[in-house]
């Protein structure tokens, strides 16, 4: 974990001088809700802007059935709506993207950190958009697939304190730290292109109240890889919330 992050952050650094910069403020929230022994509803809700905050960029909901293989394995498959703002010239609005997704999730501990694989695909049917009469509109979609791997750890600071591994984090403060990549395969021209489409690397500070809920600030650099080497780079200050039930 410690090598991937080291060669994440100089692979994004030698890159980051000939991109485009923005900022950025996103809330979110992360919830599962127990059905069963060995199921459970997924379900997050994020809100995303962007003209320095001034502006809603990406309203998206999304939820997924869970089947807990193991207390350390978990598969998912769901559904996700993301409302989008678009500009073409001078003319915006918003376009709707449909996506069905599966994913599996490893956890694990590296003495005091708690670490989560997580691995997952998109089938994504994107609008394409025209203009009409001066309005942004939608006219059928276009199908992509993409591949994202992500990787998270979660550091107790009373770990760090007491010098001790325990099984249970129950509460406290705690430090996070995650990457993921994003990688395009299939219909690559209805993205951009390319194989690589972006990278998040996201370190943030939390508390947890209790098993079922946390709550975390933290700083997000987001590297995109637009159409025509357009690359971005997005500099977002994150509010999240995570519950459990």
């Amino acid at each position: 974990m410690k090598h991937f992050f080291s060669l994440s952050i100089l692979f994004f650094l030698t890159l980051f001088t000939n991109a485009q910069t923005q900022f950025s403020g996103w809330l979110a929230t992360f919830n599962t809700v127990k059905t069963g022994k060995k199921t459970s509803i997924h379900a997050d809700f994020q809100f995303r802007t962007t003209d320095e905050m001034h502006r809603m960029q990406t309203l998206l909901l999304r939820t997924g059935l869970n089947y807990h293989i193991t207390k350390k394995s978990t598969i998912t498959a769901g559904y996700a709506f993301i409302n989008n703002y678009k500009a073409i010239g001078n003319i915006d609005g918003y376009a709707t993207e449909h996506r069905i997704w599966e994913q599996f999730i490893y956890a694990h501990k590296l003495k005091w950190i708690t670490i989560n694989h997580r691995f997952r695909l998109e089938q994504r049917f994107l609008p394409k958009s025209v203009i009409e009469n001066n309005e942004l509109k939608n006219d059928g979609t276009a199908y992509a697939n993409r591949f994202r791997y992500f990787v998270r750890g979660i550091l107790p600071f009373k770990s760090i304190c007491k010098g001790i591994s325990n099984n249970s984090f129950d509460k406290g403060a705690f430090a996070a730290l995650q990457n993921e990549v994003f990688i395009n395969f299939g219909n690559k021209d209805n993205v951009n292109g390319e194989t690589f489409d972006q990278n998040r690397l996201y370190l943030a500070l939390g508390y947890r109240f209790c098993k079922r809920f946390d709550i975390e600030a933290g700083y997000m650099n987001q590297y995109i890889n637009g159409r025509n080497s357009a690359f971005i780079n997005n500099h977002i200050v994150q509010i999240a919330s995570y519950i459990r039930l």
